[in-house]
């Protein structure tokens, strides 16, 4: 599925044609450059869940836990981790197969640690205010 966002008025529907087309997938997996608006479009996702706390990058932390309608949601940023054994001593397995939804930012860095089951996001710049978001299912 690819979907455009040309300003920030377009990612509340972007967000939840991406929630649908997912289905019962949990896991989502964010491809970009610096800027391309993975925490963005991460906010979106999460106001379409109904979080109500703030939705912020986890760049220091590592992991961020917000708070549905219904069960927390975990919103990861690897960009900062050095190896995939920072993510073991962060305990990733415990989130990752809990049955929350798990957004991931910078999932390269710990490739080989993923689930097979999730989807992909990846998204393009093509101008300043727009991106094209390309979605894939993987099972």
């Amino acid at each position: 599925m690819e979907l455009k966002a040309s300003n920030l008025n377009d990612l509340p529907d972007v967000a939840r044609k991406i929630l649908e087309f997912a289905g019962d997938n949990r896991i989502f997996l964010f491809y970009g450059e610096m800027g391309a608006g993975k925490t963005t479009l991460i906010k979106a996702l999460c106001s379409v869940l109904q979080v109500e706390d703030t939705v912020s990058s986890p760049t220091f932390s590592i992991v961020n836990e917000y708070f549905g309608s219904t069960e927390s949601i975990y919103h990861f940023d690897f960009y900062r981790i050095k190896n995939e054994t920072e993510a073991f001593d962060l305990g990733y397995e415990d989130y990752l197969y809990s049955g929350n939804y798990c957004l991931i930012e910078w999932p390269e860095k710990i490739s080989n640690l993923l689930p097979s089951k999730f989807v992909e996001l990846k998204l393009l710049q093509t101008s300043e205010n727009e991106r094209v978001i390309k979605a894939h299912l993987f099972n």
